[in-house]
């Protein structure tokens, strides 16, 4: 078989893009900054494909696994490693500020800082509390739930939908098998879309070089540093782990997904891969019906990076401004991050709303100290989707074995096999 040449694979072609993109960046600035339109027409085509495709994988998943007593299973099992997760990675985030200490011998006066770059990063019609984050799940109709895009009110549209499917199956399987074709054709699309790619990582990193430039990393390198530090331990320390003890390696799972790695690295987002991940972890050998269930809550309920986030930069703000923590006020916080971090969309800056909903309800830290992190944030906002996706991926897998529904030895095949073909649509492959 002839070895593809390796301009024709994905990742190539989004690591060219980037290296031109920094360097129109770089060499000019003004040309950059004016191409994120590229960028953001790549995330709006693919974020237009996210909710029907999440929809259609949910349905056929829940009408596959067809006991109600299973869905509940999977479902709690899920959440309780989230949250387990969760807390490792704000427990990783911690250990690491402190040991660093980025903000130590800044001796920020607060009150010159400018409030007025947050303004784009407070959002007062956020929910807050848990009875308004349930019932903002809740669309106003049932298309409602795919005019937002947002993943939590398609889940629960999808579930309802394969509830209502399971209980009468001989009736619903016109509508399902339609659904599955539906599917079928927005994995297609999928794979055209992904086709620009290069394009879209192309104008992200003209436009975040352009924009921001190298030199606006300098000042606060150490927290940069400290951040990458941080997320790099929580997967070696954490997930690595983990996934041996599950029976597999680490590095094997990433060598299989490096196409959705470099595209989330180029675009410093998880939605444009949501899609892909659902069809590639099925074709590891999970289970469709978990993949459907655990992946897409995954997205809201179990944002590592933008736990290691919030923790990492809330010290950074103490640290810097000279305002003490003590051992209450830490733990207060780590409550507070566990309710903060979730519900956080996979987007560029999603990270930085969630900070500043955090540090609201925190009153010991200043909510002006973010204003220090917003240059930097973008070059920040990779590490933190890049560890969210990781962490995701490993968690289908994980509640995949539990319920024994991964075929263990399509599972060896696919990550021990030599990866040099581009999978274009991994999901075809999956159900065909």
């Amino acid at each position: 078989m002839r070895r593809a040449s390796p301009l024709r694979l994905l990742y190539v072609q989004v690591l060219l893009a980037m290296a031109l993109g920094m360097t129109i960046g770089h060499l000019w600035p003004q040309a950059g900054a004016m191409l994120k339109p590229l960028s953001d027409a790549f995330i709006g085509l693919v974020r237009m494909m996210i909710a029907p495709i999440v929809f259609c994988t949910i349905v056929s998943g829940i009408t596959s696994l067809a006991s109600g007593t299973t869905i509940g299973r999977t479902i709690l099992k899920a959440l309780a490693l989230f949250y387990f997760l969760t807390a490792l990675a704000l427990t990783a985030g911690l250990v690491t500020v402190y040991v660093l200490r980025p903000g130590a011998g800044m001796h920020i006066d607060v009150h010159r800082l400018d409030m007025s770059v947050l303004s784009q990063f407070v959002r007062p019609s956020q929910p807050h509390g848990l009875v308004e984050f349930a019932l903002g799940v809740i669309p106003e109709t049932m298309l409602g739930a795919f005019e937002k895009g947002e993943v939590l009110p398609v889940l629960l549209l999808s579930l309802l939908f394969g509830f209502a499917l399971n209980a009468h199956p001989r009736a619903g399987r016109p509508v399902l098998a339609f659904i599955d074709g539906i599917a079928q054709t927005l994995f297609r699309i999928l794979a055209m879309i992904m086709r620009l790619a290069p394009i879209g990582a192309f104008g992200a990193m003209a436009f975040t070089v352009g924009r921001f430039g190298i030199r606006s990393v300098g000042s606060l390198g150490m927290l940069m540093v400290s951040f990458y530090v941080a997320c790099a331990c929580f997967v070696v320390l954490v997930l690595a782990p983990l996934a041996r003890l599950h029976g597999f390696a680490l590095w094997r799972l990433l060598r299989y997904l490096r196409e959705e790695l470099v595209i989330v690295l180029a675009t410093s987002s998880t939605e444009p891969v949501l899609p892909r991940l659902l069809g590639k972890l099925e074709a590891l050998g999970c289970d469709r019906g978990i993949v459907g269930l655990v992946l897409p809550a995954g997205y809201s309920f179990n944002l590592d990076g933008t736990a290691i986030y919030l923790t990492l930069a809330s010290v950074f703000i103490a640290q810097a401004c000279d305002v003490p923590l003590s051992g209450p006020q830490i733990a207060t916080m780590l409550a507070v991050m566990l309710l903060t971090s979730k519900g956080a969309a996979g987007v560029s800056g999603s990270g930085l709303v969630a900070l500043v909903a955090t540090l609201t309800v925190i009153p010991d830290l200043p909510v002006a100290g973010v204003a220090l992190l917003v240059g930097i944030d973008r070059f920040m906002s990779e590490a933190r989707a890049l560890t969210s996706v990781i962490s995701n991926a490993c968690a289908v897998i994980f509640v995949s074995m539990w319920e024994g529904a991964c075929d263990r030895v399509r599972f060896a095949q696919v990550l021990n096999a030599p990866q040099t073909r581009n999978a274009d649509d991994p999901a075809a492959n999956a159900r065909g």
